[in-house]
């Protein structure tokens, strides 16, 4: 399924949009660091990381190069960054709703048979990555946007948290969906994230 035209075609726009968001959002709030970079654009080269593209044929899911983000030049460098954060699940999930709008109306048959096939992709993917990177632990947008609700007197500890813990979320990462996934047909990520989007997915085509 993932390895399908439509599916890979629908992966990098939603990477691409995904990541314009957050550089769009970063500009407006006071840093010019993305756009001095480039990455305030629909330019899908400019946000596409090349192991990222790779892991898409790979192993069927990749990700986007990183924005880059400068929180001081933020006025409110806590909450911006969190709303930095995430405008991209946010983004994911406006595609999602458009996705809903021709998967409910438009016709089946013909040409418009390819147009469902690609807004099948896009919501569901949209949906996957959204609630993917709402996940809590750093580097994801969750853990950026959690941030902006920790008291300030714990601030600075779980700012070194975030610094400190990125590689014990690659390794439960690996060891849940590559070990545990394939041994024992159970992962802890793929659960959460697959209900979550099944059960969003059906509330979306439900009101749209």
């Amino acid at each position: 399924m993932f390895l399908s035209v439509y599916y890979l075609l629908a992966l990098v726009l939603i990477l691409t949009v995904h990541e314009a968001a957050h550089a769009w959002v970063a500009t407006r709030l006071g840093d010019p660091t993305a756009q001095r970079a480039g990455r305030l654009s629909l330019n899908p080269l400019r946000h596409l990381d090349l192991l990222g593209t790779l892991m898409i044929f790979l192993a069927g899911i990749g990700w986007g190069k990183p924005v880059p983000v400068n929180p001081r030049n933020f006025k409110k460098p806590t909450r911006d960054e969190a709303l930095t954060a995430v405008a991209g699940p946010l983004a994911n999930l406006f595609l999602a709703v458009l996705a809903a709008i021709p998967l409910s109306y438009a016709p089946i048959y013909g040409y418009w048979g390819m147009l469902h096939l690609f807004s099948g992709a896009v919501l569901e993917l949209s949906l996957v990555l959204m609630i993917f990177n709402l996940l809590p632990f750093p580097p994801l947008d969750g853990s950026k946007f959690l941030a902006a609700f920790i008291p300030f007197k714990y601030q600075a500890s779980y700012q070194q948290f975030l610094r400190q813990s990125l590689p014990y979320f690659i390794a439960f990462v690996v060891v849940d969906l590559y070990i545990f996934g394939r041994m024992f047909g159970f992962s802890i990520i793929w659960t959460v994230v697959s209900t979550l989007t099944f059960w969003l997915k059906t509330a979306i085509l439900l009101v749209v």
